[in-house]
């Protein structure tokens, strides 16, 4: 069958419009490339030759027993059957033609990824106003209709990947918004795999601090300071971006925190604000912003798990105090912050009057975190029922409740943790 086996990048190019190719170049799954050009006639034996390994190694990938994880192997292979660079997160080959305007922008239409930028700013702003129960859908569609089926198109570049990367994560928090976290993880690890496509390390450095922030979550500390590591090591690999390794150090610091590492803590949390205070050699679109507001939600938390709860307190209401009207979620989970902060520091009518700022937060707001928390926020406070104040503040905070849970009815299933959609 050698002497027949057909040439392997004719294969490749004839397959470059098949969404099985393009998944398995953005997982990086060399084995699932092998199978595909097996199946199509390309012998094991001139697969390794072509990419100078053994045909043992072939059939140990083929068959997942291993998988390939050098650098310069996905190179290799890359070179040998003329698969484009970006599809498997690599610098432009030698042998890759170098674009030209009109190869990769239609004449009479945006850049591929402006309208999706559009589109992510509206989801963005709806996001934080209205939460991610509502916005779920609308994005997963976008994502499949609008989005997917470039991915697979001849004329795919880098920048369609990194589209589809943002929109992954942002699929992936409103996911975590509505309580299915087991959802976005899987959502991260496709946005990861495909930012590294993109070769957008800064967007693949975002990614993992969300990963970092989900981990810690779900009560998985030690991954999530990994995570901020990975995070801090891809950020390296692009440009200078401020924002985005403070948020890197913030996720690092919040995990270190929640696991009683009062010193290495204190370290990342200090990292994170001096490198907000630093100038940018860049700007990322696609990133979510990390400003201070968000550092002074982050560092009253922080603060307040390392028992420091004076500190704490100063953060916190520096955060409701920055908070925008138009940002109901992060408004609210900053009046959580401080009702808890103040209960911790035994300052009950500080509590109960900072609790009934957060009965206003809009009945409709479709965000399972905000639920939870607000759940987590009413067994801190029941303790103190003996005490008037709170007493007569938890029989409107239940009032509240049950009419916020009639109004989500349509949105909000009852949540359990690790619900999937």
């Amino acid at each position: 069958m050698g002497g027949l086996s057909p040439d392997p990048r004719e294969v490749v190019s004839g397959l470059l419009g098949d969404e099985r190719l393009l998944r398995a170049c953005a997982e990086r799954d060399m084995g699932a490339l092998f199978r595909m050009l097996n199946a199509r006639g390309v012998s094991t034996r001139r697969i390794a030759a072509a990419v100078n390994i053994t045909q043992g190694r072939v059939y140990d990938y083929m068959n997942g027993k291993s998988r390939v994880e050098k650098l310069a192997l996905f190179e290799q292979i890359a070179d040998a059957f003329h698969v484009p660079g970006h599809l498997l997160g690599l610098a432009r080959r030698p042998w890759e033609p170098v674009p030209t305007t009109v190869e990769h922008q239609r004449v009479g239409h945006p850049p591929p990824d402006s309208d999706d930028l559009v589109a992510m700013d509206h989801f963005r702003t709806a996001d934080r106003q209205t939460g991610g129960s509502r916005l779920y859908g609308a994005v997963v569609r976008h994502l499949s209709e609008q989005v997917a089926p470039r991915l697979v198109g001849l004329g795919s570049g880098p920048q369609v990947f990194t589209a589809a990367a943002a929109l992954t994560e942002m699929a992936g928090w409103m996911a975590h918004d509505s309580g299915h976290n087991d959802c976005a993880a899987r959502h991260f690890a496709r946005a990861l795999t495909l930012a590294r496509a993109s070769g957008d390390m800064s967007l693949a450095a975002h990614v993992a601090a969300s990963n970092s922030h989900l981990a810690r979550e779900t009560g998985d500390a030690a991954t999530a300071v990994g995570w901020a590591r990975t995070g801090l090591e891809l950020a390296a690999q692009g440009p200078r971006i401020p924002a985005l390794t403070a948020r890197l150090h913030t996720m690092q610091a919040r995990a270190l925190a929640v696991a009683a590492q009062r010193t290495p803590a204190v370290r990342a949390l200090e990292a994170a604000r001096g490198d907000l205070e630093a100038s940018a050699d860049a700007d990322h679109p696609w990133l979510s912003p990390f400003d201070a507001a968000a550092m002074a939600s982050e560092a009253a938390l922080i603060l307040r798990d390392l028992g420091q709860y004076d500190q704490a307190l100063t953060h916190a209401e520096q955060a409701v105090t920055l908070r925008e009207a138009g940002r109901a979620r992060s408004l609210a989970l900053s009046r959580i912050t401080l009702v808890d902060i103040h209960v911790r520091r035994g300052d009950l009518d500080a509590a109960v009057h900072v609790g009934h700022d957060l009965l206003s937060t809009s009945p409709t707001l479709g965000s399972v975190r905000v639920l939870q928390q607000l759940d987590d926020l009413r067994l801190l406070l029941e303790p103190h029922r003996g005490y008037p104040p709170v007493r007569e503040y938890l029989t409107r905070f239940d009032d509240a409740h049950r009419a916020r849970m009639l109004l989500l009815a349509d949105v909000i299933p009852p949540h359990r943790e690790g619900t999937t959609r």
